[in-house]
C-alpha cells in the first residue's frame, strides 16, 4: 500500500505543482514576469506598451514656398577641408551619410528646434504657371538643416530653402521664389540606423543618421553589454545630437531609437569596447510600407562605416 501511494505522489503530485506555478506567474504584472534579462519581452513588459505603432504615411498637402541657394561644391564644404557641409542638424556629412544634394534647410515653424531632422518631405511647384516646370513628380527632400536668414525663414512660415541643382527640378532659378505644396513621407534608406560617437572621456555625445521610416526621432537610449545596468535614456542636445554623461568609453554598447511614429529599433552590440571618437557604426534600420515589431533586436556588430 506504501509503495502505491509513493508512486501516486511521484506521478500525479509533481505535473499538478508544475500547473499552479505556471498558472500563479500568468496572474502576476508584466513587470514581475522572469523574463530573460535584455529579451525583446522584456523589453516590451518594462515599456509598457504592447500595441505595436503605425508605420509614418504620406501626410496631407499643405502649402508654403520654396527658395534656393547656390548649392556648389564650395557651398557644402567647410573652409580648408574637403567634407561636405551638415547644416544645424549636426550631420557631419550629408553626401558621405546618405542623404546626398537632396536635403532641404527648414523656417523655424517646421524645423522645430532640430527635432524634424531627418524626416522626408515631398515638394510641388503649384500655383505659378510661368515658372513651374509642368509634368515634373514631386521632389523628395530631407530635413537637414536650419533656414534663418529672416523673412520668407520668419515664423510663422513655412518654408524650403534647398540647393539649386535641386531647386530646378522644381521651377526655373529665375523665379527666385515659387510657392509649393508639401507633406511629410516615409523616408526609405540605404543600410542602417548610423551612430557617430563624439565627445570626450566626460562627456558623450552620439550622432543619429540614416534613420529610415519617419526620420526623424524622439529618443535615444544605450546600453551597456554584459551588464546587469538597465537601458539608459540620452539627453537631446540638438539636431541629430543625442548626449550623456553617463561611462562609455571602453565598453560594448548597445542602441535602441524611438522614431516620431512610436516604433522602435533595437541594435544590439551594434558598437565594440575598442571603439573611438569620430568613428560611425551602423546597426539596423526601419522598414516602410508594413507594421514592423514593437522592438527589434540585433545589429551588425563591428560594422565601423569609418569617420565621416
Amino acid at each position: 500500500m506504501t509503495t502505491t501511494t509513493t508512486s501516486f505522489r511521484k506521478y500525479v503530485s509533481i505535473p499538478a505543482a508544475w500547473i499552479l506555478l505556471v498558472l500563479a506567474i500568468s496572474s502576476l504584472p508584466d513587470d514581475c514576469r522572469a523574463y530573460k534579462k535584455d529579451s525583446i519581452f522584456h523589453a516590451v513588459s518594462r515599456h509598457g506598451k504592447a500595441k505595436a505603432s503605425k508605420p509614418v504615411l504620406p501626410g496631407p498637402w499643405k502649402k508654403a514656398h520654396a527658395t534656393f541657394y547656390d548649392g556648389s561644391p564650395s557651398s557644402f564644404v567647410y573652409e580648408g577641408n574637403t567634407r561636405t557641409y551638415g547644416g544645424a542638424c549636426d550631420y557631419t556629412d550629408v553626401v558621405g551619410e546618405g542623404y546626398g544634394m537632396n536635403t532641404a534647410a527648414l523656417s523655424n515653424a517646421l524645423f522645430r528646434d532640430g527635432r524634424v531632422c531627418g524626416a522626408c518631405f515631398q515638394i510641388q511647384c503649384v500655383d505659378d504657371p510661368q515658372w513651374c516646370k509642368p509634368g515634373q513628380p514631386p521632389l523628395l527632400v530631407t530635413a537637414t538643416d536650419l533656414c534663418d536668414n529672416g523673412g520668407w525663414c520668419n515664423p510663422p512660415r513655412e518654408h524650403f530653402d534647398i540647393a539649386m541643382p535641386v531647386f530646378s527640378h522644381l521651377a526655373e532659378y529665375k523665379a527666385g521664389i515659387i510657392p509649393v505644396q508639401y507633406r511629410r513621407v516615409p523616408c526609405r534608406k540605404r543600410g542602417g540606423i548610423r551612430f557617430t560617437m563624439n565627445g570626450n572621456q566626460w562627456f558623450y555625445e552620439v550622432i543619429v543618421s540614416n534613420v529610415g521610416g519617419a526620420g526623424d526621432i524622439v529618443g535615444v537610449q544605450v546600453k551597456v553589454d554584459k551588464s546587469r545596468l538597465r537601458w539608459t535614456s540620452l539627453d537631446h542636445d540638438w539636431g541629430a545630437t543625442w548626449k550623456t554623461g553617463f561611462p562609455l568609453q571602453g565598453k560594448s554598447l548597445s542602441f535602441r531609437v524611438k522614431a516620431s511614429d512610436g516604433r522602435y529599433m533595437t541594435s544590439m552590440h551594434v558598437v565594440p569596447s575598442d571603439w573611438q571618437f569620430g568613428q560611425t557604426f551602423e546597426g539596423r534600420n526601419f522598414k516602410t510600407g508594413r507594421r514592423s515589431r514593437r522592438f527589434k533586436s540585433g545589429g551588425k556588430r563591428r560594422k565601423d562605416v569609418g569617420q565621416l
